[in-house]
């Protein structure tokens, strides 16, 4: 029974046989004549069959060497292109990255950020998943997602790199008895009806934390999931609301006014999380530094946080 052969003799079997020379091959692959002589011979005694019929001058491929070349040149053209594939996965040039983000980032400064990725990494495929922070950071943790951008963990299960700040501000009709382009307060709400976002969301979180610091007792006359509610309420003169500066931006320019929010000036974090203890695939890597790089880059900020190795 004829036994396997290294993919290393089977390379300089080819190669014999595309030069029809043993000393040139010899020179090419850097081999001496008396191993590559050897090489070939135990190749032929796994094969258990003659490969090539030689003398001082000719060096010929015999019947069963001529059924073999295209099998090898085949075999070692797949093998080539298989690792040439891996190594573009390893470089980061090829797979698949599942960003998560959260809404107002997924609209905002993810779709720019991708499109510069995708022209220099095209055998990428990015696909986006929008959500809440507490969802980003479920998925991240079931493996359904490799990163996220969204606000800090409450756990510590993730490496989170902040990107830069959010600040909430104040988001009222236009041309409304508010639309005086001034810095309000908080005191605001209590006087003036409050749009809310939804409990739970990380939103409803801030604005809460917010109110109680100034004192100010605030009852959501609405409570909205989608921002799309938001706006139609405000552009209703139903009321008014706080929202960070990247999700109020997405409100506009639908008869729409922002202000500046003081005592107190609230924000919220931005940056790329991801789960600790696990390495990032390279593509999804090659990823989180172009995003981390466009939003410190849009945004004037340094790094703020420690640095991690993507």
């Amino acid at each position: 029974m004829p036994r396997k052969p290294s993919l290393t003799s089977l390379r300089l079997f080819m190669q014999v046989a595309h030069n029809r020379s043993f000393s040139e091959t010899g020179r090419v692959a850097n081999l001496s004549q008396p191993a590559l002589s050897r090489t070939i011979r135990l190749l032929e005694e796994n094969l258990e069959v003659k490969l090539f019929d030689r003398n001082s001058r000719n060096v010929t491929l015999t019947g069963a060497g001529e059924a073999l070349l295209p099998i090898v040149e085949r075999l070692t053209a797949d093998f080539d292109h298989a690792f040439s594939e891996l190594a573009l996965s390893f470089a980061g040039e090829r797979g698949r990255v599942v960003v998560g983000a959260l809404p107002s980032i997924a609209a905002g400064l993810l779709p720019t950020a991708m499109a510069g990725f995708r022209n220099s990494n095209p055998h990428v495929e990015l696909i986006i998943r929008d959500q809440l922070s507490g969802t980003l950071y479920q998925q991240m943790q079931e493996r359904q997602i490799d990163l996220a951008i969204t606000t800090p963990p409450e756990r510590g299960e993730f490496i989170f790199e902040p990107l830069f700040e959010d600040p909430v501000v104040l988001a009222v009709r236009e041309g409304g008895p508010l639309d005086d382009g001034t810095v309000a307060t908080w005191s605001i709400f209590g006087e003036h009806p409050f749009i809310a976002m939804a409990p739970r969301s990380s939103v409803r979180e801030i604005t809460d934390a917010a109110l109680i610091k100034a004192g100010v007792t605030a009852q959501p006359l609405y409570e909205c999931a989608q921002l799309a509610t938001v706006r139609s309420l405000i552009e209703a003169g139903l009321g008014i609301t706080a929202l960070p500066e990247s999700a109020a931006t997405m409100l506009q320019p639908n008869r729409l006014k922002l202000r500046p929010l003081r005592e107190p000036v609230i924000s919220r974090t931005i940056g790329l999380a991801y789960p600790a203890g696990r390495t990032l695939p390279p593509a999804a890597a090659a990823f989180a530094r172009h995003f981390m790089s466009k939003a410190r880059h849009a945004h004037g900020q340094k790094r703020t946080g420690p640095a991690h190795t993507l």
